[in-house]
């Protein structure tokens, strides 16, 4: 079994998801602080497109922009020599933008469902806003914000059809696991691809046992605290 695809994978969802975590926080805390409802419902809407859009269409998107011919894409390569589409780093991008959206909607429900008796009262201490955030509403928000991150890992981990799009399935370049899972079975290799597949399901059951036991140990400590 060729083992590119799993290093592939891999280091296109841990990039992926070091962008989104702090992109997808700063987004959250920045719409939930608009007071319009029209210029929040705006914001909230653009930012979630991504997760109600089919891959396919997100991914004609980054095409678009970041092909050799898009506004982009043309901008990098002709003053970088660097092109974008169809290479490794279009893999983290498709990842990014897909699984952006999960990262931004836990953290947003999860700044929302701090106690505003809390804000008030750092408030009154004197505390400024960035200190609020960090050490009221981000130090209550723990569980969702973890919760969000390993959900945003899991989809960039699974991306295939913004993917396909704009990077392609390169084998040894952009070919990740679920871009692999397609070759195989596509190539009638059903032993190569159930391998894929395992692999897939065993780094998406850990994630998911990872979270789990973040939340647990949040709430174990909210109670000690209580």
């Amino acid at each position: 079994m060729d083992w590119s695809p799993i290093l592939i994978s891999m280091k296109t969802a841990s990039l992926s998801i070091f962008v989104t975590f702090f992109l997808g926080i700063f987004s959250a805390w920045a719409v939930i602080r608009l007071e319009h409802p029209a210029w929040k419902a705006f914001w909230d809407g653009l930012l979630t497109l991504p997760l109600v859009l089919p891959p396919t269409v997100a991914g004609f998107f980054l095409l678009y922009l970041f092909g050799v011919k898009g506004p982009v894409g043309k901008f990098f390569l002709d003053f970088f020599s660097v092109k974008i589409a169809f290479s490794w780093p279009a893999t983290v991008l498709a990842a990014v933008t897909m699984s952006f959206p999960l990262m931004y909607r836990s953290a947003r429900g999860a700044f929302e469902q701090v106690n505003p008796d809390l804000v008030a009262a750092a408030r009154t201490l004197g505390m400024g806003e960035w200190e609020i955030f960090r050490n009221v509403i981000l130090a209550n928000a723990v569980p969702g914000v973890v919760s969000g991150g390993v959900l945003a890992f899991a989809r960039g981990l699974g991306e295939f059809g913004a993917t396909s799009m704009i990077a392609g399935n390169i084998a040894g370049k952009t070919r990740t696991l679920p871009m692999a899972v397609y070759s195989e079975v596509a190539a009638g290799n059903m032993e190569a691809a159930w391998m894929y597949v395992a692999v897939i399901v065993f780094i998406a059951f850990a994630s998911v046992m990872v979270m789990n036991g973040a939340a647990w140990k949040a709430e174990g400590g909210k109670r000690r605290g209580k």
